[in-house]
């Protein structure tokens, strides 16, 4: 497929359009012209190019890309060496933020879900259809120190968890990959047993334990493997692509 029609695809998919994101979505750095092999990752680190490199793949498609809102770097050092080998070895770039996040397909956050078990029932923020954080319920309560543990299990990654006493069992579930702590009031607002986000910050710990609400920090890396994962699946499933996922190591 040609590059440039690969991103309207993309697009047409994705919807990057009817979101507003502080960083650009869709391609990022112009490569061949066609397309069929294609590299999968979180983010679009130096690790990550040189497997596709490795691989002679036409482009690489990723969740956390370059070019964010606020940040005017000079192309030197690390993100010249990037931007570098890309060029170098002919190599289309495709990213995609927020919209990965969101998608009710294939997002972050319904991936997340369907890997925990959640019925997801909706959004967190009341008359948003683009919600960020969404909310939903496991098919039977569990105690906390279980779930935590089912978390470890089905993320391969043991989550941060800040306990609250006055909750004994946990069903319904907020949630928002990435760096969503700050949703943690809105799920204290709709009563939620417990919240997931990937990062976590100072304050949430105090709003945990202050709202009656299990906070858990799964990992930014470890929440948002699955989107651009099954984006790749997607793609290699319909289209045809030659698609390959690779998790670069990231304890964060």
């Amino acid at each position: 497929m040609n590059n440039f029609e690969l991103e309207v695809l993309l697009n047409t998919f994705l919807k990057p359009q009817e979101i507003k994101d502080y960083c650009l979505n869709g391609m990022q750095l112009e490569g061949k012209t066609t397309v069929q092999k294609i590299v999968t990752g979180v983010t679009a680190c130096q690790a990550l190019i040189e497997v596709a490199i490795e691989d002679k793949a036409d482009a690489i498609l990723v969740h956390h890309g370059y070019f964010w809102r606020g940040k005017f770097e000079a192309l030197k050092g690390m993100k010249y060496r990037r931007i570098k080998a890309l060029i170098e070895n002919n190599i289309n770039l495709y990213a995609y933020h927020l919209p990965l996040d969101i998608h009710p397909e294939i997002g972050n956050n319904v991936q997340l879900a369907r890997r925990l078990g959640i019925k997801l029932m909706g959004g967190l923020e009341d008359g948003n259809a683009n919600s960020l954080a969404v909310w939903g319920e496991l098919p039977r309560a569990m105690p906390p120190n279980a779930f935590s543990m089912h978390i470890d299990h089905c993320l391969s990654r043991s989550p941060l968890h800040i306990v609250n006493d006055s909750v004994s069992s946990i069903k319904r579930v907020g949630l928002c990959t990435g760096k969503g702590q700050d949703y943690i009031d809105l799920a204290a607002n709709k009563l939620l047993d417990a919240f997931i986000s990937g990062e976590v910050s100072e304050y949430t710990t105090f709003s945990a334990r202050e709202q009656g609400i299990h906070y858990f920090g799964a990992g930014h890396h470890a929440t948002e493997r699955y989107g651009v994962k099954a984006l790749g699946e997607w793609l290699a499933d319909n289209y045809g692509f030659n698609v390959s996922f690779i998790d670069i190591d990231n304890p964060v």
